[in-house]
């Protein structure tokens, strides 16, 4: 008996273990799974995956519940270098510029003096020779009414005088072509400011006379001569034009005032170029043109209208007309149209140490009544040079 009441004990102890047991696993489960809710709510919401995304869902889960690691603070990227600017260039000042040039001039003149000296110290002038002399003076660009006159004094001294040694001739001669190339209009340039307002200089002439090139180098010596300087680039029917302007400005810290427009109105651009001057209050503005034919009419009308635009902003106190040494006669047609056009007020003489004869400026100044105020005697940027009778004529002589 008591050993059927010990089994039954038994038997109830162990329902009972398996029963707590049961109980108690669901508890557990349901434990973990509010933790794990928990868990979720504290990261927050899980990311949607979509087709583009690269990952699996199972590392899309793993990002949700393991949040990645801050990334970095953006960094600013640099901002890219400015390029170096370019060094300011300073130029001499234009007093002796023709002096310091007066051997690369005599080079290319010598052999119109030497021809003419030979001539003259001959033991006999008879006609021939005279007609030689006048033959020297036309090939040199003279001209003929010129080289006429020139052969006419000369005979005249030669009878005064009688004997002639060689520095008697070279003295005869000197004083001849003094008196042909020195003129009673001043040579000098009006580039000062006047009556609260730039100085104003309009440079015209035809394509390949090295018109821009001479803008350039003019703007270059009058830096060199402490004035303040803008540019015009009025010549908007050549691309390249107004870049070199601008580069020929950069290079000594002169302005250049252009259009960005092709084909842009160039009496536009010349008014904005003084109006610019007026207001910035430099010393000169110089306005460069297009290169024109003196045979076109249209095109010669449109410069008349750049002179005109201009002037209702203020006057021009130069206009030069720039001319090839080296074209002769050609050079002189030329002068004639754009004097009538645009009341020419002195001539730059470009390529004047090349093949050019100095008798063009006898010519020119002639043609023109007015002046020849600056020569080009090289390629270099400061090649170009006021002009100086005596100079050249003693360069001439050799």
């Amino acid at each position: 008996m008591i050993a059927y009441i010990i089994l039954i004990v038994v038997i109830a102890l162990l329902l009972l273990g398996v029963g707590g047991t049961m109980l108690l696993r669901p508890r557990g489960m349901h434990g973990v799974r509010r933790s794990r809710a928990k868990e979720l709510d504290l990261t927050g919401s899980m990311p949607a995956v979509t087709d583009d995304d690269t990952g699996s869902r199972g590392s899309a889960t793993a990002t949700a519940t393991a949040p990645a690691p801050a990334a970095p603070p953006a960094q600013r990227a640099p901002e890219p270098a400015a390029p170096p600017r370019r060094a300011l260039e300073k130029p001499p000042p234009s007093a002796g510029r023709m002096v310091r040039l007066r051997a690369r001039l005599a080079r290319s003149q010598s052999g119109f003096g030497s021809a003419l000296l030979g001539l003259l110290s001959r033991d006999r002038l008879d006609d021939d020779t005279w007609d030689e002399i006048e033959e020297v003076l036309i090939t040199a660009d003279v001209g003929v009414t010129p080289a006429r006159q020139m052969v006419s004094d000369l005979r005249t001294k030669v009878k005064v005088e009688g004997t002639r040694t060689p520095e008697e001739v070279r003295g005869m001669l000197r004083a001849e072509l003094l008196n042909q190339v020195q003129t009673e209009a001043p040579r000098t340039l009006r580039t000062q400011r006047h009556e609260g307002r730039p100085a104003v200089l309009l440079v015209v002439g035809v394509n390949g006379t090295g018109k821009t090139t001479t803008v350039g180098k003019l703007a270059r010596s009058l830096v060199g001569d402490g004035e303040t300087v803008l540019l015009g680039a009025a010549d908007t029917f050549r691309a390249a034009a107004a870049d070199q302007l601008q580069t020929w400005g950069e290079r000594v810290g002169a302005s250049t005032v252009r259009s960005d427009k092709e084909q842009a109105d160039p009496a536009s651009v010349a008014f904005d170029a003084v109006s610019t001057g007026i207001e910035q209050e430099v010393d000169v503005v110089i306005i460069d043109t297009a290169g024109r034919l003196h045979t076109k009419n249209d095109l010669m009308d449109e410069l008349g209208k750049v002179k005109r635009v201009v002037e209702k902003r203020s006057a021009i106190d130069e206009v030069l007309l720039v001319l090839d040494a080296t074209t002769g006669q050609n050079g002189l047609r030329q002068a004639r149209v754009f004097a009538e056009v645009v009341d020419v007020t002195g001539i730059v003489l470009t390529k004047l140490d090349g093949t050019a004869k100095g008798g063009i400026v006898i010519a020119v100044q002639r043609e023109l009544g007015v002046p020849v105020k600056l020569v080009g005697l090289g390629e270099g940027p400061d090649d170009l040079a006021p002009f100086d009778a005596e100079t050249f004529v003693d360069a001439i002589l050799g």
